[in-house]
């Protein structure tokens, strides 16, 4: 299992980042987003998967967070940071792209990283390595079933521990690793992935795909995968003296919450209602009427005087909009 080191904010020569998947509702954007913003670093790979138009083509989704992310790695790019975009199979539409430069982001199949130590890595998804994780179709679709299961209780998993004052733990990637099934799966792909960059007569090789964050040795290449921002929350970074580490929000890593928050797009009007769904959720949790209602915010609050039972609208104070 890879050693994950606490997110920290040095000078970086290389970030790499992967499997975002902005647009699905199992993306931690308010972690990225915490990265970014003290993210030092001369180059930001996105190695795929930064859209997933899969989950948007099911459920069209893009709350303010992940609108944000995408905010900062323009701004990151327009501000001279060089940002080069691998697509993966969940944002494949942009592979048409490849080869051009939009908003001053590079757009590229793959790429040949060279660190300050003189190793030359591949830079790919991965996701032409599936052909090495062979398994029928009842197995794709149990499998399938039992990820997005996984997944579910990951995020409530993380509620439960956020509202207990607990930092952020990755259910699903303590359990792929110790499954074996799922671990033999992994090795197989990590071989695969390890055979492509030696054929190629380089060092090694840096991917995402799997949502595995690791860095280890195979029969003398060296592999890397930068993992996830649904499960493990990973980045990799190469230090000044060419050094390549994973950072990310893993136990035994320095976790620290994250500072994202939705902005107040613009205050209301004097003794206008405030309706945007951000301020709303600013607000205290009991109606500040003086009323004497004293309950706590619902559908009744808003809509209804009194009792909340009446079937009859009534109009009510600005203040309880």
């Amino acid at each position: 299992m890879a050693e994950i080191s606490g997110m920290t904010n040095p000078q970086v020569n290389s970030i790499w980042l992967s499997d975002i998947h902005l647009g699905y509702k199992g993306c931690r954007a308010e972690f990225l987003l915490d990265f970014l913003e003290r993210a030092r670093t001369d180059v930001i790979y996105l190695v795929g998967d930064v859209v997933d138009f899969w989950a948007m083509k099911r459920h069209f989704l893009w709350p303010e967070s992940h609108q944000a992310v995408l905010r900062k790695l323009l701004a990151l790019a327009a501000g001279g940071t060089r940002v080069v975009y691998i697509p993966g199979n969940h944002d494949e539409y942009s592979r048409e792209l490849c080869g051009n430069t939009l908003l001053n982001i590079e757009i590229l199949a793959e790429a040949i990283h060279t660190t300050a130590s003189g190793k030359r890595l591949l830079l790919v998804h991965g996701d032409q390595f599936d052909h090495a994780v062979r398994c029928g179709l009842m197995h794709r679709l149990v499998g399938d079933i039992g990820y997005d299961l996984l997944l579910f209780l990951n995020r409530w998993g993380n509620r439960l521990r956020g509202w207990l004052g607990l930092p952020y733990w990755s259910l699903a990637y303590y359990i792929k690793n110790r499954v074996g099934n799922a671990r033999a799966a992994i090795d197989a792909f990590e071989n695969a992935a390890a055979h492509e960059a030696r054929r190629r007569g380089l060092d090694g090789i840096i991917c995402g795909h799997i949502h595995q964050p690791e860095i280890r040795t195979i029969d003398g290449v060296l592999y890397c995968n930068d993992g996830d921002w649904i499960e493990s929350c990973t980045a990799l970074v190469e230090h000044r003296d060419g050094r390549l580490e994973l950072q990310g929000l893993i136990p035994g890593a320095a976790l620290r919450r994250p500072v994202y928050a939705p902005q107040r797009p613009h205050p209301p009007s004097a003794g206008q209602p405030d309706r945007h769904p951000h301020n709303r959720a600013l607000r205290p949790p009991r109606c500040p009427d003086r009323t004497g209602c004293g309950r706590r915010r619902s559908r009744g609050c808003q809509d209804w005087r009194g009792s909340g039972r009446s079937p009859v609208p009534r109009r009510i104070s600005t203040r309880c909009r």
